[in-house]
């Protein structure tokens, strides 16, 4: 027992020093001490961090914690400071007070999101925004979430609200692993022999003669279906190709984020939202269904402009800067509210577009680049309905050239508000200042759209 304390308290310094998760994860299974406890005991104590199990009581699976979910926040939720948003953490906890806005920057949001509702301002020109219309309601009982009280199902598919977790989504135990420079995805099988998995796959390594890289985010594979609940329909798409930065948790009040999105994420989505995005019924038009995924490219043409002038997808992203305003360039046009797939699987391709802060700033240029469901969603939560990563429910975001809020003058500052204060608006927008919008923004699905 002596000797697995050592271990343990090696790996979680080695974790905490390399500013990500990936010292421990390592791409793969992890050590199994980690997350489970063989008899919830270490040094005579109880070791379950969070669910108050007593020594020799385990958890369900062995778990440190009560659930799947409780057992990764164990590590990936944290009290940081706000404004010091930290590596690897997804969700501030405690949870804060209302008033006072989640910590954690992360691409994919912070849960803590979930525990926000806020109120419908007078005169408002917002949806009822309750937390559990921020993100994915994951089950943490550790952590005070709780499953989806409307969505008893998942959008567009079968898979029920009350035993979403983590590993919904992120396979622990992944035997899914990048093979090749170009993001060929292979498996371990019993009597299949794979290369084995050195590293992560997340932040630009890649496969090796004598050894393969996770796959992103160690996102469930191919017939994926976790061990704590009997999906009904078990995954039939491989996890998509990105890379992201290893500093991807920070503020974006100077600059982007970006991750580089390669391809599949709508595919990999669709998952468990498998007719949200029903390519027979899309393309016959007989929906008003949102395109999403490798073929619904930026080449597209959309409407005529103002003036007359045709112009494709990618064209629009590329000239829109703002409300009223087309004058961008292609060089300088991405925005990680809006971020698009490029299409291709190659990871040095990705990894040189990957920053924060140092990212590539270009928009579409190959004609390969598509829209996807996180080019308008977050995967986690955020503090807008649907998970969507701006205030998709009233006509503008910005209000006389400042973020709205509850606590400004009564009018239209309030009404647009979406029940929020100022501070935790612009939270909600990764702390951008509002002047790099148009006095009064109207929503950025004008990225694509230009109707402003």
């Amino acid at each position: 027992m002596k000797a697995s304390k050592i271990v343990l308290a090696a790996a979680l310094f080695s974790l905490g020093a390399a500013g990500n998760a990936l010292a421990f994860h390592d791409g793969g299974v992890a050590y199994c001490d980690g997350c489970h406890t063989m008899h919830n005991s270490s040094g005579n104590k109880a070791v379950a961090k969070k669910g108050g199990s007593t020594q020799f009581q385990g958890m369900a699976y062995l778990l440190q914690g009560s659930d799947d979910s409780s057992t990764c926040l164990n590590c990936h939720g944290a009290a940081d400071a706000p404004g010091k948003p930290s590596s690897y953490h997804i969700m501030t906890y405690p949870a804060p007070a209302l008033g006072t806005p989640p910590t954690e920057r992360t691409p994919g949001g912070d849960f803590a999101w979930l525990t926000q509702s806020y109120p419908v301002p007078t005169g408002s020109h917002s949806a009822s925004s309750p937390g559990e219309r921020h993100g994915h309601n994951i089950v943490a009982a550790d952590f005070g979430l709780v499953a989806d009280t409307t969505l008893l199902t998942a959008p567009g598919g079968s898979y029920a609200a009350a035993n979403l977790s983590c590993a919904s989504c992120h396979d622990p135990h992944s035997r899914a692993r990048v093979i090749d420079t170009n993001g060929t995805i292979a498996y371990s099988k019993l009597g299949q022999a794979t290369l084995p998995i050195n590293g992560s796959g997340s932040y630009g390594a890649t496969a090796t003669a004598t050894d393969a890289v996770g796959v992103y985010r160690l996102l469930g594979g191919a017939n994926y279906s976790q061990m704590s609940y009997s999906n009904p329909l078990a995954f039939n798409a491989d996890p998509p190709v990105a890379v992201a930065p290893s500093t991807y948790n920070r503020s974006e009040g100077l600059s982007d984020t970006r991750v580089s999105y390669g391809k599949g994420m709508s595919e990999w989505c669709a998952n468990c939202h498998r007719t949200i995005h029903d390519g027979n019924t899309n393309a016959a038009n007989t929906a008003l269904i949102h395109p999403a995924g490798n073929t619904a490219l930026l080449t597209a043409s959309a409407n005529d402009l103002n003036g007359g002038t045709t112009a494709t997808i990618a064209g629009i992203y590329n000239a829109y800067k703002k409300s009223g305003d087309l004058t961008g360039t292609q060089a300088t046009s991405y925005t990680s509210l809006v971020p698009f797939e490029e299409g291709t699987g190659v990871i040095a391709t990705l990894a040189s577009h990957a920053g924060a802060g140092t990212g590539s700033t270009a928009g579409p240029i190959t004609g390969s680049e598509n829209v996807m469901c996180l080019s308008c969603h977050r995967a986690h939560a955020t503090g807008f309905n649907s998970m969507t990563r701006w205030n998709n429910t009233s006509e503008f975001i910005t209000v006389a050239g400042a973020w709205p809020g509850t606590d400004q003058a009564a009018g239209p500052a309030v009404s647009y508000s979406n029940g929020m204060n100022q501070a935790t608006y612009q939270a909600a927008m990764y702390d951008r200042p509002a002047t790099q919008y148009a006095y009064d923004q109207r929503s950025l699905c004008n990225k694509c759209h230009a109707k402003d």
